[in-house]
C-alpha cells in the first residue's frame, strides 16, 4: 500500500500542473476574447491607432497561451481556449477587410484550420454591421464591396463539407453565415431603389420649378391697355 500511495501523490502533482495551466490559460484567455473585442470595435469606429495596439496585444496573448500549452494539449484543445483564438482569426480578419488590407493565414496566426474557419465565418457578422453603419448615411459602393466579400467567403465555407467532428461545428456556422447574407444583401437593394426614388424625385422637383418659373415670366407679359 506505500506503493500506491506513491503512485497517488504522482497523480496529485500531475493533477496540480494541470489545475494550474488550466486556470492560467482561462485568464489569459478572457483577456485575449477581451483584446480581440476592443479591436473590432475600433476599426468599426476608424480608430487606426486603437485597432492595431489591441491587436498587438491579442497576437501576444495568443502566443503566450500556446506557449503556455505547449506540454497540454487536451488544454490547448478544450472549448474555451479555441474560443479564444477563433475570436482572434476574426478580430484580425475583420480588420484586415474593412482596411482592404491582405489577409494573414491560419499558418501565419498560429491557429488551427477548423480554428481559422469558424472565425472567418464569424467575420460576416462584424462586415453586415459595418455595411448597415455605412447604409445609414445612404448608398455606397464600400457597402457593395463588403457584400461582394461576404459572398466570396460563404463560397468558400459552403464547399467545406467534412464532418462536424473535423470542422468543429462549421456547417452551423455556414447556415447562419447564409441568413446574415440575404438580409444584407435586402438591406442593401432597398437602400439603392431609395437613392434611385430620391434622385427621380428631385429630378421631378426641378423640373416642375423649371415649368413654373417659365409660367411666372410669361404671365408677366401682359399688355396694358
Amino acid at each position: 500500500m506505500q506503493k500506491l500511495e506513491s503512485i497517488a501523490e504522482q497523480i496529485r502533482k500531475e493533477f496540480d500542473s494541470q489545475t494550474s495551466a488550466r486556470d492560467n490559460a482561462l485568464a489569459q484567455a478572457r483577456q485575449l476574447t477581451r483584446a480581440c473585442s476592443l479591436a473590432i470595435r475600433a476599426v468599426h469606429r476608424d480608430d487606426v491607432e486603437g485597432m492595431n495596439t489591441n491587436l498587438g496585444e491579442a497576437s501576444q496573448l495568443a502566443n503566450n497561451l500556446r506557449d503556455s500549452l505547449k506540454n497540454y494539449p487536451d488544454l490547448f484543445y478544450a472549448g474555451y481556449t479555441q474560443d479564444a483564438l477563433k475570436e482572434f482569426v476574426e478580430a484580425n480578419i475583420t480588420c484586415a477587410l474593412i482596411r482592404n488590407q491582405p489577409l494573414q493565414t491560419p499558418g501565419e496566426l498560429g491557429v488551427e484550420p477548423a480554428t481559422y474557419l469558424n472565425g472567418l465565418a464569424e467575420v460576416i457578422g462584424e462586415l453586415r454591421r459595418r455595411t448597415l453603419d455605412i447604409l445609414r448615411h445612404g448608398y455606397s459602393e464600400e457597402a457593395e464591396r463588403l457584400l461582394g466579400i461576404m459572398d466570396e467567403i460563404y463560397s468558400i465555407l459552403v464547399t467545406m463539407d467534412y464532418p462536424d467532428a473535423i470542422t468543429n461545428g462549421l456547417r452551423r456556422q455556414t447556415d447562419v453565415a447564409r441568413g446574415i447574407i440575404e438580409k444584407t444583401r435586402g438591406d442593401i437593394t432597398f437602400s439603392l431603389r431609395g437613392e434611385h426614388l430620391e434622385q427621380s424625385i428631385n429630378s421631378l422637383l426641378k423640373q416642375m420649378n423649371g415649368k413654373q418659373v417659365d409660367g411666372q415670366s410669361g404671365s408677366g407679359n401682359i399688355i396694358e391697355p
